[in-house]
């Protein structure tokens, strides 16, 4: 009995486990690339959320740019619109769209300020409009609006987007006659210093034509009524120069382009305040 326990007793502590230095360094490397493991996992999601932030504020920066752009997009069409609007009601005085007057008109209705400090390139400096134009031919008004926007890059690329809008506003040339009024309130185009009414503004005899003579060669020249020109009682003084001004439709010469004769101020007024002129033999007929 004492033997066969001493025996079980030499079994059990032979199963009892020995420190052993090569299990301690397998034990030690497992240890090792667990942590490894884990300071890998960290260091990725920091390189992760450092790509990942910057691209995602620079989509919100792109965002508000766009929203931006559609702002000065719309700001700058209602303002066109406006000065349009301003320009058609001019042209029955003025058969010529002035650019400068029409980005003035823009810039003033959009606001200096808000364009100085938009993205638009040079702010209200930037705002163009040279090529708008009034076609005689339709009697449209044509706008041209041309400026460019700042995009978010760098300042040093110069990278931006040219953007274009076009409005066309028919101009105002009278009220027509729907029949229902009577004939003398009629809308009818008058000369402050002519003697007929004219119910075409784009009438020939409405315009001043003017072209310059020589003196020696005057006696030959004769106006579209194939009438004489005589000298003008308010620039013609004494003897006349080498060479003097004559209009297609004029009865007189002149010694300067500046004469109060020369201009000619067009008002659209009813035919009942014509002033008794006679209808022009061109458009009233």
């Amino acid at each position: 009995m004492v033997q066969n326990y001493n025996y079980s007793s030499k079994k059990v502590q032979e199963k009892v486990p020995v420190s052993d230095p090569k299990i301690s360094t397998v034990q030690k490397q497992r240890r090792n690339r667990k942590n490894k493991g884990k300071d890998y996992t960290n260091g990725s999601v920091t390189v992760e959320a450092a790509m990942a932030i910057p691209i995602f504020l620079f989509a919100i920066l792109c965002i508000v740019y766009i929203l931006e752009i559609q702002s000065i997009r719309f700001s700058v069409s209602a303002a066109a619109q406006h000065a349009g609007k301003l320009a058609a009601e001019q042209i029955p005085i003025v058969s010529v769209l002035n650019p400068i007057k029409l980005k003035a008109d823009i810039v003033n209705v959009v606001g200096a300020e808000r364009l100085d400090r938009s993205i638009v390139d040079g702010g209200s400096a930037g705002i163009h409009c040279f090529t708008s134009y009034y076609d005689t031919g339709d009697e449209v008004v044509h706008i041209y609006v041309n400026y460019r926007v700042k995009l978010p890059f760098p300042q040093h690329m110069h990278v931006g987007q040219k953007i274009r809008q076009e409005i066309e506003i028919k101009a105002w040339t009278g009220y027509p006659h729907n029949g229902l009024d009577d004939e003398d309130d009629s809308i009818v185009y008058i000369a402050d210093t002519g003697s007929v009414y004219h119910t075409n503004y784009q009438c020939s005899a409405l315009h001043v034509q003017i072209q310059f003579v020589p003196q020696s060669a005057l006696s030959g020249y004769r106006n579209e009524s194939g009438g004489r020109y005589y000298a003008c009682e308010h620039c013609v003084h004494g003897s006349t120069m080498s060479g003097v001004y004559i209009a297609d439709y004029g009865t007189k010469y002149h010694n300067s382009l500046n004469c109060s004769s020369l201009k000619r101020s067009i008002r659209s007024v009813k035919k009942s305040q014509a002033g008794g002129r006679r209808a022009c033999s061109k458009c009233a007929n």
